[in-house]
């Protein structure tokens, strides 16, 4: 895959996962000069898991963004649909395989975000971060986190968005293009995965857009806001309570 055009297919984004699964973790703080903690904290913050409460973490690879939840004394489940990552998430925690079982109090479920492995009305609080715009159908993808959330659930996306000065949209830009794919290179692999990467944060929808394919999808008071100048987005949503 050398081209991130919003048709995704989704073994090929899948392999490409599992060939960075290793180092995944180390070159995206790098690459984000270390904001991607922050991200995840204020991740967290959002989603406001409390003890008892059950939250997916959707496109969770290796479980990293999934430990902020189990520390505020929820139950969390960490979904993906490569397996390299989920393998890589199971190792560090000091397990083996990807057997569905606990490991330091995060669950690892194989999962496709169009075809979720749980039953409806099954979680206090579904979250996804920067993997959404990995998936094949958007739409399609909201509407199944929307069938396994409880009525009155709540949706937290983290996502890359787009900066809302220009002039700062334009720095970014040469940033995201021609410097990114270069140190992650360094630092990672030699495909063409941050190729990828570069080019899918460029052709994601910017922040009102995502908001209105949220609702679209059925979740209401859906709302949003900016991380980093708009480099990421916070985004979030409620299923109906009826």
């Amino acid at each position: 895959m050398t081209r991130a055009s919003l048709e995704k297919q989704p073994h090929e984004v899948a392999a490409m996962f599992d060939r960075t699964a290793r180092r995944y973790d180390l070159v995206n703080d790098i690459i984000s000069l270390g904001q991607d903690r922050m991200w995840r904290k204020a991740t967290a913050a959002a989603v406001d898991a409390g003890p008892g409460e059950l939250v997916l973490d959707l496109g969770a690879g290796t479980g990293t963004s999934t430990d902020a939840f189990t520390g505020l004394g929820a139950r969390a489940i960490a979904s993906d649909f490569s397996l390299g990552m989920l393998r890589t998430g199971v190792r560090r925690r000091g397990g083996s395989g990807i057997h569905g079982g606990g490991v330091r109090g995060v669950t690892f479920v194989a999962g496709d975000a169009l075809r979720l492995p749980f039953h409806d009305d099954s979680f206090d609080a579904v979250t996804i971060s920067f993997a959404l715009r990995n998936v094949h159908d958007t739409k399609a993808a909201l509407r199944e986190m929307l069938r396994v959330a409880r009525p009155g659930a709540r949706l937290v996306i983290c996502e890359f968005s787009h900066p809302t000065n220009r002039s700062f949209d334009l720095v970014y830009s040469q940033y995201l293009m021609k410097l990114l794919p270069k140190v992650a290179r360094a630092f990672g692999s030699n495909d063409d995965s941050y190729d990828y990467l570069a080019e899918s944060i460029r052709d994601w929808h910017d922040q009102p857009a995502l908001a209105a394919l949220i609702q679209e999808a059925g979740w209401e008071k859906v709302a949003w806001r900016n991380l980093s100048l708009g480099i990421v987005a916070l985004h979030r949503a409620f299923k109906p309570a009826a």
